[in-house]
């Protein structure tokens, strides 16, 4: 049978956002994923006549409560090393004393507490939440993914003068809120209301923070800006820049990146399609949203999309949530090099996690991509495994509240005031928003509720690169 080699692309013209943050339930069949894994190379081997499909996503997304629930779902036992590791040591630092008096032992935590009609309690769990027994030790805590160390890079513009209260306030013209934590608790003031839901969960995902570590993260005070792109240029600004977070950066901003709120397409890349002249092993479909989200969404299912040997990413006016779900799929995800990236993104090596698409040549990239997968099936198939073990233990939600904890304790070193609360500022917290919260967005913030403290301590975040380390881990990106 003569091999055919194609690739499915769900190009996306508008954006699927609507129900980001809500999880309908077409986007979390994840019993699909548990009877389609390890499918994605066994249904095409060569005795199946090489038909070679990939999926290309773009603006999708999963509830990622979901997400370590792929532990279950992906045997990532059986993953086949490449010469290019860069894995992180997981095991707890020798000469850390073990955490006895912050372990957790009676949780005193309440469930959310309704009956105040939104408003939040007078006692907040956030300052005093549990009781300490020193007869009982924890686990010491394990070092933090390598990604962590980008927190060290990404304030470094602020290493000689700290942070000012004009530099914060400075930012103001693109932010969405601005959030002060004082004494544990939540205090919110809102500039303008962010794309759907994404100000919303990521507010919720801060205070899930505030009760999986109560009284450990310390007061600050900060802009964020939930839109798709970086504002914070470093040309406009030759020293003390706007302190703004967001969910992406490049090379030329200035922009914080947090995790974003799914924790809780690409005109060009159609010329790749088959044509009279030319076949560069692509077959490219652009998806119509809004006839999706009428049709409930029949065509675009993620975990169905896992069956494929490949899958794209590729970003295109700005930055595109979808990565993380392509990476977990098992396929190997030929990732178009992005100009933007997010909190953890740098820490993915070429060749090892994906395999990487020249941007200038893309149409032959991804032919010489499937070329070499459909001769090289193990080795294809080792890509696919890293980068789903990826997502599965270095994302997974222990090491998300982890980041956010790293990152909001580093920043609020930096700042050279007392923050207050804002006059227009109000106080927030879980009851204020699940309990007046309706729908699928009240069914997403009780399954992700934090229900009480962590048990351990956050991870141990590694010391900022060296000069040469930095130059290799910039090098290696560079080269491929």
């Amino acid at each position: 049978m003569q091999e055919i080699e194609e690739i499915l692309i769900l190009n996306s013209l508008t954006h699927p956002a609507k129900y980001i943050g809500t999880c309908p339930e077409k986007h979390t069949d994840f019993d699909l994923l548990r009877e389609t894994k390890q499918r994605t190379f066994e249904r095409h081997g060569d005795d199946a006549g090489g038909e070679v499909f990939a999926a290309f996503t773009l603006g999708v997304f999963f509830c990622t409560r979901h997400l370590d629930s792929f532990a279950a779902l992906m045997d990532t036992n059986s993953l086949q090393k490449l010469p290019l590791t860069g894995k992180t040591d997981r095991s707890p630092p020798s000469k850390i004393a073990q955490n006895v008096e912050n372990t957790p032992t009676t949780m005193i935590i309440p469930v959310l507490n309704c009956s105040l009609g939104g408003s939040c309690p007078a006692n907040s769990y956030s300052t005093k939440a549990f009781v300490r027994d020193k007869n009982v030790s924890s686990t010491p805590p394990a070092f933090c993914p390598d990604y962590f160390r980008w927190i060290h890079e990404d304030l470094w513009p602020w290493r000689k003068t700290g942070i000012t209260r004009e530099m914060v306030m400075s930012a103001n013209q693109t932010a969405n809120f601005r959030l002060v934590i004082l004494d544990g608790k939540a205090y919110v003031q809102t500039y303008s209301k962010g794309f759907q839901s994404r100000d919303t969960f990521t507010l919720w995902g801060i205070l899930q923070l505030l009760r999986r570590y109560p009284g450990k993260v310390p007061d600050l005070d900060l802009m964020f800006d939930c839109g798709d792109l970086p504002v914070i240029r470093k040309e406009n600004f030759k020293a003390a820049p706007p302190t703004l977070f967001g969910y992406c950066k490049d090379d030329s901003t200035f922009n914080i990146m947090f995790p974003d709120w799914s924790f809780w397409g690409w005109i060009d890349l159609l010329n790749c399609n088959v044509s009279g002249e030319l076949d560069w092993g692509a077959r490219i479909y652009a998806q119509d949203w809004q006839k999706e989200e009428k049709e409930g969404f029949k065509q675009s299912d993620l975990a169905s999309q896992c069956t494929h040997r490949y899958k794209i990413y590729i970003q295109g006016v700005g930055w595109s949530v979808s990565g993380k779900y392509i990476l977990a799929c098992d396929s190997v995800t030929l990732l178009v090099k992005p100009q933007y990236y997010d909190f953890f993104t740098r820490g993915l090596m070429p060749l090892q996690h994906y395999w990487p698409i020249k941007d200038d040549d893309k149409c032959r990239s991804i032919k010489q991509a499937v070329d070499w997968g459909n001769s090289h099936h193990e080795e294809a198939q080792a890509i696919g495994k890293t980068g789903s073990s990826f997502v599965l233990n270095e994302l997974k939600m222990d090491y998300v509240y982890d980041y956010m904890f790293h990152l909001l304790s580093e920043y609020s070193k930096l700042l050279k005031y007392k923050p207050t609360v804002p006059d227009k500022a109000v106080e927030l917290c879980s009851e204020a928003m699940a309990c007046l919260a309706q729908g699928l967005e009240k069914k997403f913030m009780t399954d992700t509720l934090v229900k009480g403290p962590s048990f351990s301590s956050p991870c141990t975040i590694a010391p900022r690169y060296d000069p040469a380390s930095f130059h290799s881990v910039i090098e290696r990106n560079i080269t491929v």
